[in-house]
């Protein structure tokens, strides 16, 4: 199987460095941080699956994994989908939570460029993600809706114009949150660290004959436990100046510091 990707349980600790407030309070706020991360892990998890079917290995696709129906992935990962998720939003008003998607590692040695890019096909459904919103904030702008707000966070990346409380300001919240943690798993998961994607996409630009060594040496587990606590430690300082990257790409000529 594929690792089980520590998504919002790393990115929680971005969250506090970023937003510098401790637990969300509001219990709509929750529910939509959760559903958000339903879906965005889903997406990245049935990327994954699909990847590996058209790469030749079926073992996703018959688990019904390639899929943008959440229900086979909270089969899968119940506890890092469903109990966790809840759990985390209920006490703490944010998910914390992992999924993972099956492959067959026989497969994987014998091609392992095309594994590669199955590893890769999960950050990169999070980023084309990261566009739509993008976009959507645009559009938004354009017909007087959103504007670029004074100051950013993790679930302010826009803001309505003029609206505190109505179903802008409630779509702005949405495409914010929307856009950050779709984000925050991206740029968590391009970290060439086990066991993030990014370590299984570093055989695209590996010499082939150190493929074997290295297949050896990411799945040794005490590699994997060193590489949740090094970006457990470092995921903050990585994660916020992609975020204020992609800020500047948004709203260009706008500055935040």
């Amino acid at each position: 199987m594929l690792p089980s990707h520590f998504l919002a349980r790393v990115g929680s600790c971005a969250w506090f460095r970023i937003r510098g407030v401790g637990f969300l309070t509001d219990p709509i706020e929750a529910i939509a941080f959760y559903g958000v991360f339903v879906f965005a892990v889903t997406v990245h998890e049935a990327s994954h699956a699909l990847a590996a079917k058209l790469g030749g290995d079926l073992t996703a696709y018959n688990g019904g994994q390639v899929s943008l129906d959440p229900v086979p992935h909270m089969k899968r990962e119940p506890f890092g989908m469903v109990i966790l998720p809840i759990l985390s939003v209920a006490m703490m008003g944010w998910p914390m939570g992992y999924a993972s998607a099956p492959y067959d590692p026989r497969w994987a040695e014998r091609y392992p460029k095309r594994a590669a890019w199955m590893a890769l096909a999960g950050p990169a459904a999070n980023l084309g993600l990261v566009i739509v919103a993008a976009l959507l904030v645009r559009v938004g702008m354009s017909f007087g809706i959103f504007e670029a707000p004074s100051s950013i966070h993790f679930s302010q990346i826009t803001a309505a114009v003029g609206d505190s409380a109505g179903l802008a300001a409630g779509s702005a919240f949405l495409l914010s949150i929307f856009f950050s943690l779709n984000l925050l798993l991206f740029v968590l998961n391009m970290i060439p660290l086990p066991p993030l994607d990014g370590s299984g996409a570093l055989p695209l630009i590996l010499p082939d004959r150190w493929l074997e060594a290295y297949r050896g040496l990411i799945h040794q587990p005490m590699i994997g436990l060193i590489g949740i606590v090094i970006v457990w430690n470092l995921v903050g300082e990585i994660f916020f100046p992609f975020l204020l990257f992609s800020i500047g790409l948004l709203y260009p000529g706008v500055r935040y510091g």
